[in-house]
C-alpha cells in the first residue's frame, strides 16, 4: 500500500506525525513495549507511507521522558481518532489496535492518571458509530472493530479494546492477539487451488431437506459427533436426511459453527432460523487449538473494505475463521489445524482445573442445558407443564449459573443478578419431590449425551451439586417458604460439600424470634478482640447460612475473609435476613483496622 491508498479524510502528514510520535515513544519505552511498537505500529505505518522502518531523526530526548504512559495514551487517542472514518487503511487499524492493547494493558502508575476503565470507555466513544466488523488485512491479522464479546473456548471473557488485532498466521507469541509475526514469517493468505470445491448439495428427506457445502465445512465434528445417523463421517453420501428426528436435525444444523449447513421444510429454506437472527449479539470464540468461531452477524470485510466473498449457501451470521495459518480457503477454516498440530499455550502442569474448566466451560454447559430443555423436558409429562412458559434464553441462563457455581466467570451474577435472581425464579412454583427426582435424572442423562466428562471424580462432584441444589429449589418454591435473602453465590469444586446436616438455614424454617444470646459489645476505647467481641456478633443462623463457604465462628476463616465480610456488612447483603445496625458494623470495622486481634 502507498500514500495513494490513503483515505480522503486522512492526510499523509497526519500519518507521518503518528509515525514520528511512535518512533519517539519507542526510544523511551522498556524493551518489550519498544519491540511491540516496532513490530505492530511503526512497521505497518512506515509501509503505508512508503518509508523505511528505521528513522535517523529519532529524538534521544525521548529516552529521558518520564511520562511514557501519558505519551502512549495520547498517541493512542490520536491514532484511534484517525480510524473513526469510513474504511480507514488496514495498516492504520493494525497500528491503532496495537496501541490500544498497550494502553489498556500497561497499568497506570502516575497519580491522577486516567483509569483503565475510563480509557476503554473513551476509546469506545471515538468509534461508537462503527458497526461490528472484522477487516481482514492482506497477509496480516484480523482487525476487529466493536465486538465486545471475545471469549476463550471455556466462555471466559478476553480483553477486548474497541480495536483488536487477532493473529491468523499461527506464529504470534501472544495468541490470540497479533504481535506482528506475520511480517517476520512471510505469511501468505492466498487460497489453495486444491481446496475442496465450492458446491452446495441438497439432501431430500422425509421431513426435512438438508443443504451442505463441503467447501465451507471446518470439520469441527459438531454434527457427526452428536447425530452420527444423519451426518456420517466415513460414508457416502455424507448426509442421510431421514436418519434422525427433525428436531435433532435442526439442532445439529443450527449448531454448525462454520455455516456450511442449512435446511428447508416443504421446499422453503429456513436460513433465517438457522442463523439465529436477532438472538446472538456479536461475539468471537477463540476455540481450543482451533479457529475463531464468529457469530452475531459480524460483517467480514477484505483489505479494501468490501464484503468478503463466501461460498454458496454459507451463513452470513456465523462462520469459522482460520488462526493456524494453513487453511486452504483463507480466511475461512478448513480443519487444517488438526493436520499441522496447531496448539495454544498450555497452562502450567501443576495447576488443577476447576470443575468449570474440566466440564468444558460455558459451551459444554450450554450444550447440556439446551439438550435438557429442548429434547427431554418437552417430552416429559411431569416437567413439561412446569417449564411451558420459560424464557427463550432459559437454557443459557441456567448454564451461566452452573458455570459460576463451578468456579467459572461471574456471568450469571453480572448479567442476570446473582443468587437473589435465581431464588425469584422458584418462588411459588411448588416443585414436588417427584419433579425434582425427574429433573435430576434427565439432567444427568443430558450431561452424558452432551459429552461432559465421564470420570468418577467429576461425575460424583457434579451429581452432588445437582442433588443439593435441586433440594434447595424444592424448599424455595413452596408457598410457605421464606428463602434467606442476600446469600452469596454457592461455589462448588472438587473438595466442596454441602456441610453437615443443619449447616444451612432452611427456607421453611420459622421466621419468629430466636433464643440467641445478645452479643458482647466493647466500650468506646476498649480493644476489639475476635473471641470476646466479634465472634458474638454472628448468630447461629448466620454461621449456618455461611457454613458451605467458611465458619463465622472461626478466627482463621473470618480474618481471611474480613475485607469481603466488611464490604457485605456495609452494603446490607449480610446477614442474609437483614442488615446490621451501624454500631455493630463499626465494631467489626474497628477490629479489622486494628489488625484483627484474636
Amino acid at each position: 500500500m502507498t500514500t495513494a491508498d490513503l483515505h480522503q479524510d486522512i492526510s499523509a502528514d497526519e500519518l507521518r506525525e503518528v509515525l514520528a510520535l511512535a518512533r519517539s515513544l519507542r526510544a523511551g519505552a522498556v524493551p518489550d513495549v519498544a519491540e511491540r511498537l516496532q513490530a505492530s505500529v511503526i512497521r505497518p505505518l512506515a509501509a503505508l507511507l512508503g518509508e523505511a522502518q528505521e528513522s535517523s531523526t529519532e529524538s534521544d530526548a525521548a529516552k529521558e521522558r518520564a511520562d511514557v504512559e501519558g505519551f502512549l495514551w495520547n498517541l493512542t487517542l490520536r491514532a484511534t481518532t484517525l480510524c473513526a472514518v469510513d474504511t480507514p487503511p488496514t495498516p492504520l487499524l493494525e497500528a491503532a489496535a496495537a496501541l490500544q492493547e498497550l494502553a489498556l494493558r500497561i497499568p497506570t502508575s502516575n497519580e491522577g492518571a486516567i483509569s483503565q476503565e475510563a480509557r476503554a470507555a473513551g476509546l469506545r466513544s471515538l468509534l461508537e458509530q462503527r458497526a461490528p466488523t472484522i477487516r481482514i488485512a492482506a497477509n496480516g491479522p484480523l482487525l476487529v472493530t466493536n465486538v465486545e464479546d471475545i471469549h476463550d473456548w471455556l466462555g471466559r471473557p478476553l480483553s477486548t479494546p474497541p480495536l483488536t488485532a487477532l493473529c491468523r498466521c499461527g506464529a504470534s507469541a501472544i495468541k490470540p492477539y497479533c504481535d506482528g509475526s506475520h511480517a517476520r514469517t512471510g505469511f501468505n493468505d492466498a487460497k489453495d487451488p486444491a481446496r475442496v470445491a465450492d458446491r452446495l448439495d441438497g439432501y431430500i428427506g422425509q421431513q426435512v431437506t438438508i443443504f451442505d457445502n463441503r467447501g465451507t465445512c471446518q470439520h469441527s465434528g459438531f454434527c457427526t459427533d452428536r447425530l452420527s445417523t444423519v451426518f456420517r463421517a466415513k460414508e457416502e453420501p455424507f448426509v442421510a436426511p431421514s436418519g434422525g428426528r427433525m428436531d435433532e436435525i435442526i439442532r445439529a444444523v443450527r449448531d454448525c459453527p462454520s455455516g456450511a449447513l442449512s435446511y428447508a421444510i416443504d421446499g422453503v429454506e429456513a436460513r433465517a432460523d438457522v442463523d439465529h437472527h436477532g438472538i446472538r449479539p456479536p461475539n468471537i470464540e477463540v476455540s481450543k487449538d482451533g479457529p475463531y468461531r464468529v457469530s452475531g452477524s459480524v460483517v467480514l470485510l477484505d483489505e479494501s473494505g468490501s464484503e468478503v466473498f463466501r461460498n454458496a449457501g454459507a451463513s452470513k451470521e456465523h462462520c469459522a475463521l482460520c488462526r493456524c495459518g494453513h487453511a486452504q480457503n483463507k480466511p475461512f477454516c478448513t480443519g487444517m489445524h488438526w493436520y499441522v498440530g496447531f496448539r495454544d499455550p498450555v497452562s502450567p502442569p501443576e495447576e488443577t482445573p476447576t470443575m468449570f474448566q474440566w466440564a468444558g466451560g460455558l459451551p459444554a454447559l450450554t450444550r447440556m442445558m439446551r439438550l435438557f430443555y429442548e429434547k427431554f423436558v418437552p417430552a416429559d409429562d411431569l416437567l413439561a407443564p412446569l417449564f411451558a412458559n420459560m424464557a427463550a434464553d432459559h437454557p443459557q441462563r441456567v448454564a451461566a449459573w452452573l458455570g459460576e457455581v463451578f468456579c467459572g466467570p461471574k456471568c450469571y451474577s453480572e448479567e442476570y443478578g446473582g443468587y437473589q435472581r435465581m431464588i425469584s425464579q422458584h418462588l411459588g412454583k411448588c416443585i414436588t419431590e417427584e419433579m425434582r427426582g425427574r429433573w435430576v435424572t434427565l439432567l444427568l442423562q443430558s450431561a452424558r449425551e452432551a459429552g461432559l466428562p465421564n470420570d468418577a471424580e467429576f461425575r460424583s462432584a457434579f451429581q452432588a451439586y445437582i442433588e443439593w441444589g435441586s433440594r434447595l429449589a424444592v424448599e424455595n418454591s413452596q408457598t410457605q417458604s421464606h428463602p434467606p435473602q442476600h446469600m452469596p453465590m454457592p461455589h462448588w469444586d472438587w473438595n466442596t460439600s454441602a456441610g453437615p446436616p443443619g449447616s444451612r438455614v432452611s427456607a421453611l424454617a420459622s421466621t419468629g424470634a430466636t433464643n440467641e444470646v445478645a452479643p458482647i459489645l466493647p466500650g468506646p476505647g476498649e480493644k476489639v478482640e475476635f473471641r470476646k467481641h466479634v465472634k458474638t456478633l454472628f448468630r447461629t443462623r448466620d454461621r449456618q447460612s455461611m457454613q458451605f463457604a467458611f465458619d463465622l465462628w472461626s478466627y482463621a476463616d473470618v480474618s481471611a475473609h474480613a475485607d469481603a465480610i466488611l464490604e457485605r456488612l456495609k452494603n446490607g447483603t449480610m446477614p442474609c435476613d437483614g442488615a446490621w445496625p451501624a454500631e455493630r458494623i463499626d465494631i467489626f470495622a474497628r477490629w479489622v483496622a486494628a489488625g484483627k486481634p484474636e
